[in-house]
């Protein structure tokens, strides 16, 4: 299956997770818990399977093997992992070791770990990020899937720092702050976009050295989360793809205040039409509960564990914008158990993250089945001053 499809099907993934969790200040990845549900998948039949493949979008054969290329061939950026463990007391049925035995190569297998086990796969697969296993091991666990995803990048050309003021008048944010990260004259992208979802949007790339782009979008004050989010997703796959975005022209908007922007003119011998952008710094550290009906482990249970038995399925993650970088982890369970010119005009659209917005993190230039895929999304509502993070001896 195409890559640009799979990571529609981990987008649309991604606005189910996300009306679960709401508009609280998060971070997540929706493809942690994908991959888990579509390595899961083979073992469903009857109507978990039939829910299994609406959640992840696709057939789920068409899904595990897209997880398996995923993990045959991770991205540089990305670091991926994924593992089914078993108490060896337990006797499992004929199916189940069957499914067990299909699983990819990569797929770690073998006993069930105990706490520290669980914790010391979690630190090691993802950068040392998260150092504690999302689930808890109790002597009831028989079974444990899990993934884990982490990257750790440098902007190619870090922000600039600028007052938090910059935000605009009307920011929840510029009185809090005392200052934010204001996008530097290259190395990044900025521009304005046209979204069913969420209407015009400001949109900022900040683009890693290797392998990474982040893109934070900002619509209109009231825009639901989930609508700001689902724009988001379907801006950064396609952009990060490279497939067309419709953009809005600077000279067919109002001068002024826009949802996102202050629109204005300004004498230049540059010339051409310009987007800044000012945004905050920010972190965030979840803990998320993946039970909640239609987020597709329920069926994922049935699937592996028919008889009646207690199970969790949760994700940790973290993330942290600053502006020399961005880092991001998640760990996924699933757990049963018990040149010059003249002057001239030119407009200038100073796009102001003034107010929660969405971020989406999407691999590229990696091997083909990571291209624009999307690895982490987030909810900005809890900013947090920008610093120089930059070594003493840089």
């Amino acid at each position: 299956m195409p890559g640009s499809r799979i990571a529609g099907c981990v987008a649309r993934y991604a606005s189910r997770l996300q009306s679960a969790i709401g508009d609280r200040h998060h971070v997540a990845s929706p493809l942690g818990a994908w991959l888990l549900l579509a390595l899961a998948g083979p073992a469903s039949a009857g109507p978990d399977r039939e829910a299994l493949t609406e959640v992840l979008g696709c057939d789920v054969e068409a899904a595990a093997a897209a997880a398996a290329a995923l993990l045959a061939d991770p991205h540089a950026e990305v670091a991926s992992a994924a593992a089914a463990w078993t108490a060896p007391r337990v006797t499992f049925t004929d199916t189940f070791r069957d499914w067990e035995r299909a699983l990819p190569s990569q797929v770690e297998t073998g006993d069930l770990p105990d706490q520290a086990g669980l914790d010391a796969w979690v630190r090691e697969h993802t950068l040392g990020l998260i150092s504690k296993a999302p689930v808890k091991w109790g002597p009831d666990l028989f079974l444990v899937l899990a993934s884990a995803l982490a990257t750790k990048v440098s902007w190619q050309v870090p922000f600039e720092l600028a007052p938090a003021a910059e935000l605009g008048e009307t920011s929840p944010w510029s009185g809090r702050l005392n200052q934010v990260l204001r996008s530097p004259k290259y190395g990044h992208r900025a521009f304005i976009a046209v979204s069913p979802e969420a209407g015009d949007v400001a949109v900022h790339v900040a683009l890693a050295q290797h392998g990474l782009q982040v893109y934070s979008v900002a619509a209109g004050h009231g825009v639901p989360a989930g609508s700001v989010l689902a724009a988001a997703h379907q801006i950064a796959c396609a952009d990060a793809a490279g497939a067309a975005v419709a953009r809005r022209r600077l000279s067919d908007l109002p001068l002024g205040t826009g949802p996102a922007w202050l629109l204005r003119e300004e004498t230049s011998a540059a010339g051409g039409d310009i987007c800044t952008a000012v945004l905050p710094a920010w972190s965030a550290e979840s803990e998320l509960d993946l039970s909640r009906p239609g987020l597709g482990f329920e069926a994922v249970k049935n699937a592996l564990v028919p008889d009646p038995a207690p199970w969790q399925a949760r994700q940790a993650a973290m993330a942290r914008y600053t502006r020399t970088g961005f880092e991001a982890a998640a760990a996924t369970m699933f757990a049963v158990g018990a040149a010059a010119r003249l002057p001239g005009r030119r407009r200038v659209a100073d796009l102001r993250f003034g107010h929660p917005y969405a971020v989406v993190a999407v691999a590229v230039d990696g091997p083909r089945p990571w291209q624009g895929m999307p690895v982490f999304s987030a909810w900005v509502t809890e900013p947090d001053d920008a610093a120089d993070d930059a070594p003493a001896d840089a």
